[in-house]
C-alpha cells in the first residue's frame, strides 16, 4: 500500500448558513462537522492530514488541534486553489491523496477506505467518489466510457439532454496520485465566469494526458451530503442521529422511541439499558448496563454505574454510581459525585457535592458544596447554606446522620457521625457525634387569641 495523505477543505465562510459561526464548525450530533470528517480520516492510516483554513482559521485550529496540519487560503479562489495551498507540505511526495470537504460530516471511513483501494487497484491517477441520485439536477454528471472509466465530468448547465439523464453524480470527494495532482494543479485555469480555480478541471487535465481516471460509486447517497444551509444541517443531524441510535440498539441497548431520542457521537451505553423518549445524552457520557434513563432527561458528560434509574432529570459533568435512583425532576449540577445505592428524589438540586453510599435526600432540598457520608438521611426542605454573598463554604455531614425536615445547615459546619438534627433547625455550629441538635424558637401557644382578636374588631 502506498503512502496516504489527506486534504480537508475547510476555508469557506458558508454565507448561506447566515451565522456568526463558521460553516464547518456547526455541530452535528454535538460535534463540529469538520471534526467528524477528521475523525473518520484518522482511521485510514494517513501520513499527513492538511486542513485548508481561511474564514475562522483560529477557531478551526483550536477545534482540531494536533489532529491536523494547516494551510491558509487567504482568498477563496476555488477548490483547486484551496488544494494548492497544501503544496508546501505535500508536493513532491509519492503516494495517494484524498481530498474531502469539511462540510460532509456523514462520510464514513469505510467508504474512503474503499475509495483508496479502488484507486490503488486500478493504478489510477484520479478516482472520483460518485453516487446515484433520483433527481441529479444541479450536479456534475459522471460520463463513463465502455470500459467503465471516466471520460469527463459534465456540469448540469453544460450537459446535453442525453447527459442530463445520467444520474451518477460527482460528490466532490477524490483520490489522486499525489505527484500528478500537484503537477496538474499548476495547469488549472480560472478562465470561467467566476474567475476561480476548480478541482474538477484536474480530471480533464489528467484525461488529456492519457491518464487513467476512475470512479468509485458509494451505495449510500446520504453520506455524501454537503451542508450549505440550516436545512441541510438539520437533515445531517437526522441521519447521524439515526445512525447513532441504530448502532446502540444493535449493541444491546433498548431505545423506546428512536425518533425522539437524541444521543451524541461520543456517548457509550451498556447492554440492557433502556432509554425512554425525550432523553438527550451528550458529551462524554458513559452509562452502564441495566439502567433506565428518562423519559425527558438530559445527561451531559456523566459517568453512570449499572442499574441506575434517572427519571425526568438533568445531570451535568458528574459521577453517579450503581443502583442510584434519581428523580423525577432532580438537577445534578457539575462536579457532583454520587455513590452507589443513593437516592436523589424529586426537586432536589445538588452541586459540587460528594454524596455517600446508601444516603438519601428524597425531596425539595439543595445540597451544594457538601461532603455527605454513608447512610445519611436528609429530610424534605433541607438546605446546605453554602454562600454568604461573597464566598462559598463546605458542609460536612458524616456517616449515619439524620437531618430533620426543613433544616438549614449554615456552612462552614460539620455534623458528626450518628448525630440527629431536629426538624426546622438552623445549625450554625458543629454538632457532636451522636448528639441531638435543636436550633429553633421555643413554641409558645397564646390561649384564646382568636377570640380576643375578634373582640377587637
Amino acid at each position: 500500500m502506498s503512502n496516504r495523505y489527506a486534504v480537508i477543505l475547510a476555508a469557506g465562510q458558508g454565507t448561506r448558513m447566515k451565522s456568526k459561526l463558521y460553516k464547518v464548525l456547526h455541530p452535528v450530533c454535538g460535534k463540529p462537522m469538520v471534526q467528524h470528517v477528521v475523525d473518520q480520516v484518522k482511521k485510514l492510516n494517513i501520513e499527513k492530514i492538511v486542513t485548508i483554513i481561511g474564514h475562522g482559521a483560529e477557531k478551526v485550529q483550536a477545534q482540531l488541534g494536533d489532529d491536523s496540519l494547516y494551510a491558509m487560503q487567504e482568498s477563496q479562489l476555488g477548490t483547486a486553489h484551496a488544494v494548492m495551498q497544501a503544496a508546501s507540505m505535500l508536493e513532491g511526495k509519492e503516494g495517494v491523496t484524498i481530498v474531502v470537504c469539511g462540510d460532509t460530516p456523514l462520510i464514513r471511513s469505510e467508504t474512503m477506505e474503499s475509495l483508496f483501494s479502488h484507486h490503488e487497484q486500478l493504478k489510477a491517477k484520479a478516482t472520483i467518489l460518485t453516487a446515484r441520485i433520483e433527481d441529479p439536477t444541479g450536479y456534475g454528471r459522471i460520463i463513463r466510457n465502455k470500459d467503465g472509466l471516466v471520460e469527463k465530468i459534465v456540469e448540469h448547465k453544460d450537459a446535453t439532454e442525453e447527459e442530463r439523464r445520467i444520474n451518477e453524480i460527482n460528490t466532490g470527494t477524490y483520490c489522486f496520485d499525489n505527484a500528478a495532482l500537484f503537477a496538474a494543479l499548476k495547469k488549472v485555469s480560472n478562465d470561467n465566469a467566476q474567475g476561480e480555480y476548480y478541482l474538477p478541471d484536474v480530471i480533464e487535465i489528467l484525461k488529456n494526458q492519457g491518464e487513467v481516471v476512475t470512479a468509485f460509486q458509494t451505495n449510500d447517497l446520504e453520506e455524501t451530503l454537503g451542508v450549505n444551509d440550516r436545512v441541510a444541517l438539520a437533515e445531517a443531524e437526522r441521519i447521524m442521529r439515526k445512525r447513532i441510535n441504530e448502532s446502540h440498539m444493535r449493541n444491546g441497548v433498548t431505545i423506546i422511541d428512536p425518533n425522539n431520542t437524541y444521543i451524541e457521537t461520543d456517548v457509550k451505553i451498556g447492554q440492557d439499558t433502556i432509554i425512554h423518549p425525550g432523553t438527550i445524552l451528550k458529551g462524554k457520557t458513559i452509562i452502564g448496563g441495566d439502567c433506565q434513563i428518562g423519559p425527558n432527561s438530559e445527561i451531559v458528560s456523566c459517568e453512570i454505574g449499572n442499574e441506575t434509574v434517572i427519571r425526568q432529570s438533568v445531570a451535568h459533568n458528574s459521577s453517579i454510581g450503581a443502583r442510584v435512583n434519581i428523580g423525577p425532576f432532580a438537577h445534578i449540577r457539575p462536579d457532583s459525585s454520587i455513590a452507589d445505592d443513593a437516592k436523589i428524589g424529586n426537586f432536589v438540586e445538588m452541586k459540587k457535592a460528594v454524596f455517600g453510599e446508601g444516603s438519601k435526600v428524597s425531596h425539595l432540598s439543595y445540597i451544594g458544596d457538601a461532603e455527605v457520608g454513608r447512610n445519611v438521611n436528609i429530610g424534605c426542605g433541607s438546605i446546605t447554606v453554602n454562600y454568604d454573598g461573597k464566598n462559598k463554604y463546605l458542609t460536612k455531614i458524616e456517616d449515619d446522620v439524620f437531618i430533620g425536615c426543613n433544616s438549614n445547615l449554615v456552612a462552614p459546619v460539620t455534623i458528626e457521625k450518628g448525630a440527629y438534627v431536629a426538624a426546622g433547625s438552623t445549625i450554625t455550629k458543629n454538632v457532636p457525634k451522636e448528639a441531638l441538635s435543636i436550633a429553633r424558637a421555643r413554641q409558645v401557644n397564646k390561649e384564646n387569641y382568636v377570640e380576643k382578636l375578634h373582640l377587637k374588631q
